[in-house]
């Protein structure tokens, strides 16, 4: 049904609650409604409020009529994140796609 390349695409697009959760952080760096992360996270509406809730309630984000801003918890999270996921990839992830 699918090709290799695809299978291997597919797996690589898998993503853990540490990946999303890092992906919402960092899109919502400058503030972010729940659309522009809904799209920039690569997520459903009803999957992103449980995410945002979760974030919220640990205080890593903090919401404004709508808009969500990365706290400084948040920014902690996204450095400790990097530091340690970045070299399992081979990669350096300070300068993130999402910036």
């Amino acid at each position: 049904m699918f090709s290799n390349n695809s299978e291997k695409r597919w797996d690589i697009m898998k993503r853990n609650n540490l990946d999303i959760c890092a992906d919402i952080l960092k899109v919502s760096r400058g503030g972010a409604k729940k659309t522009h992360l809904v799209y920039k996270a690569n997520l459903n509406f009803k999957i992103v409020k449980r995410y945002l809730d979760h974030l919220v309630d640990n205080e890593l984000l903090e919401s404004d009529e709508g808009t969500f801003y990365l706290t400084e918890k948040g920014s902690r999270f996204i450095e400790k994140y990097d530091s340690l996921i970045g070299p399992s990839l081979g990669r350096d992830l300070t300068g993130s796609m999402w910036t």
